[in-house]
């Protein structure tokens, strides 16, 4: 199977959530790797991650907007960057995991609502 051949919305998801990895490494990963390092040598070291991050990105985007509509690729988005920088603050920054991200996750869940409603 290769990728082109999976549903749409695989195809999308499954980008976004690599583009999101890369997206989180990108603009928090210098606060605990680099933080005795200038705020421009995190800069250039978070761009170079970043690339990767478009790389995914948009190909995910031009994908899936042969379904979805440009707001429901944004909340779509918007989930899978909660859902994955959740994880990287707790197990990777050591943030203390607080009720305050259920509660997003749970408002996160009236936008997919409102925004999917109609589709």
């Amino acid at each position: 199977m290769t990728a082109t051949s999976l549903p749409v919305p695989l195809q999308t998801v499954g980008l976004l959530v690599a583009s999101n990895v890369f997206m989180t490494f990108a603009w928090y990963g210098h606060l605990k790797n680099l933080a005795d390092r200038t705020w421009l040598v995190a800069a250039l070291l978070s761009w170079g991650i970043a690339l990767f991050e478009y790389l995914l990105q948009v190909p995910a985007n031009r994908i899936g907007a042969t379904q979805f509509s440009v707001g429901q690729l944004k909340i779509l988005q918007e989930v899978i960057t909660l859902s994955v920088f959740v994880p990287f603050a707790v197990f990777y920054l050591r943030e203390p995991l607080k009720w305050d991200y259920l509660w997003a996750g749970l408002c996160m869940v009236g936008a997919v609502y409102f925004m999917f409603r109609s589709a």
